[in-house]
């Protein structure tokens, strides 16, 4: 079972990481998927923010947050990927969510430990520094050789793209536990909606960039 879960999650990451690569590269594929990908997100949130909330203003405002939010992501996802470095930073980010979450899950099945909190039963603390540490050592891979950042900087940089991965994910695993469903939809068919899979990213990818430039 646990080797069934982590392949289905492998097996999505890698096609994502792929789509990832296609869409670095041809500027008209990244425009089509960030559209697809940012209306089926939106779609997915408003249905269940609707069945959080009730007073309609609350919902209003709630869709209005996240639409704004969505939308700055990918207009400056857009822009920042026509940079060749940039590029590379975006992608090293990337693959640092995605390292970010099979590590949690890894982590977490095989040391197990007491949970995280209660919001996400199956967050353990054991899953949270696995989280951590393959981030780390994914990034200081990439970014000590190709860009030349010292060990400091590599390690900050880590801890705050999976600590903001990690903080995405509960996020949204509470916008579910509210809502009383276990995956925000079906758009991968076997692994949940687009949210299940870019929870994380949504948090971890802007505040790890900007972390970056802040001490690179």
């Amino acid at each position: 079972m646990i080797l069934n879960n982590f392949l289905k999650r492998f097996l999505t990451s890698l096609a994502l990481l792929l789509l990832v690569l296609l869409i670095l590269n041809y500027d008209i594929i990244l425009v089509y998927c960030l559209i697809l990908l940012s209306v089926v997100s939106v779609l997915e949130f408003l249905k269940i923010i609707n069945k959080i909330l009730r007073n309609k203003i609350f919902i209003a405002i709630s869709s209005f947050l996240f639409i704004s939010y969505i939308f700055l992501f990918s207009v400056m996802f857009f822009i920042l990927n026509n940079f060749i470095q940039l590029k590379f930073i975006l992608f090293v980010i990337l693959l640092g969510c995605v390292a970010s979450d099979l590590g949690g899950y890894i982590f977490g099945k095989i040391f197990k430990g007491p949970r995280l909190t209660k919001i996400s039963p199956n967050k353990t603390y054991s899953g949270a520094i696995g989280s951590l540490v393959c981030t780390i050592v994914l990034m200081h891979i990439f970014f000590s050789y190709f860009i030349s950042l010292n060990n400091f900087q590599v390690i900050i940089i880590g801890l705050v793209t999976s600590i903001f991965c990690q903080l995405g994910d509960l996020f949204f695993s509470y916008l579910k536990r509210k809502a009383k469903i276990k995956d925000t939809g079906n758009f991968f068919p076997g692994h949940g909606g687009v949210l299940d899979r870019i929870d994380g990213i949504l948090l971890g990818l802007p505040i790890g960039f900007i972390t970056l430039n802040i001490i690179y």
